[in-house]
């Protein structure tokens, strides 16, 4: 394994997430309700099999979110020459990010909702 090969994936990597938090709205707004869902958990103390269930849905949205800009920029560069299927493209992409957002509200709901009863 060359360690400077890896580094610099990790460069690359890192370059990749700054373009896109700058460049992303919604990443920027899932960041922010990531943040507080963290804290919130830190404020009640929920179990380790939470904070796993918490950290994955999270990591679920931002993963779709970061898939979807991918796919977006790709379906651009394509537009001129197959123009029917970008909007479409760009359709489901956007609908797989709200259903991984739409489960990380269930989860954080199921999750969320025992210690505010309490």
């Amino acid at each position: 394994m060359k360690i400077k090969r890896l580094l610099k994936s990790f460069s690359y990597a890192f370059r990749g997430l700054g373009k896109t938090f700058k460049e992303e709205q919604n990443l920027q707004v899932q960041s922010i309700f990531a943040i507080l869902v963290i804290g919130l958990a830190a404020f009640f103390g929920i179990k380790p099999t939470e904070w796993c269930l918490v950290f994955m849905v999270i990591a679920l949205v931002m993963l779709m979110e970061l898939a979807n800009s991918a796919v977006e920029r790709i379906a651009d560069v394509l537009k001129p020459r197959i123009h029917e299927y970008v909007k479409e493209v760009k359709d489901i992409m956007a609908a797989a990010v709200m259903l991984s957002s739409f489960l990380a509200i269930a989860v954080g709901v199921i999750i969320f909702a025992p210690y505010f009863l309490r």
